[in-house]
């Protein structure tokens, strides 16, 4: 999926005296404070880090609150969407206006009507809400389904996305890695016996021309 990105990083952690007897939950402690928070530095919000030390000494730094530094390598994997991105999230919660979806269980994202494609129609039946391609009825869109869809923003303070589903490349995933394909085969089997049709009517056409010239000739002899 776009919008992840693994990053290689070389970190400095400051860290309060009282905390040197247990570095490691220490390093574990400040890190894992910084997940699922948009990160400046890193560009990214943070998902998940594997990082070691090198530091075997570590010194006091002097000032109003001491504390020592620890030099870190780590592996961070970052989570930054961008305009035009395609990303896939789970739909949970549906209106006649708008279509709601989590992304990594932590980010959401908002489909407002008018990026929504005409094909897809919002119906209640049964008391059950939906989206439902009028092209094809097999193409929902539901609460619990997975959709692929278009970023068009991202607000890194509240990590919040509005998304598109404009492109015909987006919808219901399921729907789009098992029918599309299927469709497009029998979109193209379409267009073979609609140009083999055309081909025909041609040559009936071509074939009665020919007939009325040679019956316009033979009349003139």
């Amino acid at each position: 999926m776009e919008g992840l990105k693994v990053s290689e990083a070389e970190l400095m952690l400051y860290l309060q005296p009282s905390k040197s007897k247990n570095v490691s939950e220490a390093i574990f402690s400040e890190l894992s404070s910084m997940l699922f928070k948009f990160n400046e530095t890193f560009d990214g919000v943070l998902l998940a880090y594997s990082a070691s030390s090198d530091d075997k000494l570590a010194k006091i730094l002097p000032g109003l609150n001491p504390c020592f530094g620890v030099r870190l390598k780590a592996q961070l994997l970052l989570f930054n969407p961008k305009p035009n991105m395609i990303l896939e999230g789970k739909v949970v919660k549906l209106g006649e206006h708008s279509i709601h979806v989590v992304v990594f269980g932590f980010s959401s994202a908002t489909i407002i009507d008018e990026d929504i494609r005409e094909e897809f129609d919002y119906r209640v039946k049964h008391g059950k809400e939906s989206f439902t391609s009028t092209l094809n009825k097999r193409h929902k869109i539901e609460i619990g389904t997975v959709i692929r869809f278009v970023v068009k923003s991202f607000d890194e303070e509240i990590l919040h996305m509005f998304g598109s589903l404009l492109p015909p490349h987006t919808g219901n995933v399921n729907w789009l890695d098992k029918y599309a394909d299927e469709n497009l085969v029998e979109s193209n089997t379409k267009k073979r016996k609609d140009l083999q049709m055309m081909d025909h009517s041609k040559r009936t056409t071509d074939d009665d021309s020919i007939k009325k010239s040679k019956k316009h000739r033979s009349s003139h002899s």
